[in-house]
C-alpha cells in the first residue's frame, strides 16, 4: 500500500493547500469522503478500470454522479486525476487529505480496546489525560476486547499504549526467558 499512498500524496497535498487557501476545508473534506465511498462501489471500480472509456468520459461520468456536491474546481480535480489515470487513488487522496486536515486542526481520533467497558468518567479522564500528552483535541472509539484480562490498548496514530495484563504477562515471558 505504500506505493498508493505515494501515488496519492502529491494530489491529497494539492487539494488540501487549495482547500485550505480557498478556507474550504470542510466542504473539500466531505467531497473528497463521497468520492472515496464512490470510488470503492463496484460498478465505479469497474468504470476507472475500464478500457474502452476515455479519461475524459470517465470523469464526466463521476461528475454527473455527485453534480449537487461538487464545485468547479472539484470538477477540474477529478479530470486531472483522470487525465493523470489516477481516479483509482482516490480513496487514499481522501485518507491522506483527512490526515492532513486533522494535522492542521491539531485533532486526533483515538482507538481504545479495553478489557471491560469504561464509564463515562473513565472516558473523559483518558481523553484529558491524552489531549495534555498528544497536545491535541482528541476524540475517542471505545471497544471492548474481554482477553486483554484488565486494563487497555491505545492506539494514536502511531503511538501505542499498551496497558492491557496481557502486554504485561507477555513482556514478564519475555524477561524470563531472556
Amino acid at each position: 500500500m505504500a506505493e498508493l499512498s505515494t501515488l496519492a500524496r502529491p494530489y491529497a497535498r494539492a487539494a488540501f493547500e487549495f482547500a485550505d487557501q480557498a478556507d474550504e476545508l470542510e466542504r473539500w473534506s466531505g467531497l473528497l469522503s463521497l468520492l472515496s465511498i464512490l470510488a470503492q462501489q463496484e460498478t465505479i471500480a469497474e468504470l476507472f478500470n475500464s478500457p474502452s472509456e476515455t479519461p475524459a468520459g470517465k470523469a464526466k461520468k463521476l461528475i454527473d454522479i455527485c453534480a449537487e456536491e461538487i464545485s468547479l474546481q472539484g470538477k477540474n480535480f477529478i479530470h486531472i486525476l483522470a487525465e493523470n489515470r489516477r481516479l483509482t487513488l482516490l480513496p487514499e487522496i481522501g485518507i491522506l487529505f483527512q490526515a492532513l486536515k486533522a494535522e492542521r486542526e491539531k485533532t486526533m481520533t483515538v482507538e481504545v480496546v479495553s478489557a471491560s467497558e469504561m464509564s463515562a468518567e473513565q472516558q473523559v479522564g483518558l481523553v484529558s489525560a491524552l489531549k495534555e500528552r498528544l497536545q491535541r483535541t482528541v476524540s475517542i472509539n471505545v471497544s471492548v476486547d474481554p482477553t486483554l484480562l484488565g486494563g487497555a490498548v491505545i492506539r494514536a496514530g502511531d503511538t501505542i499504549i499498551d496497558g492491557s495484563v496481557r502486554g504485561r504477562l507477555a513482556k514478564f515471558a519475555e524477561a524470563i526467558n531472556s
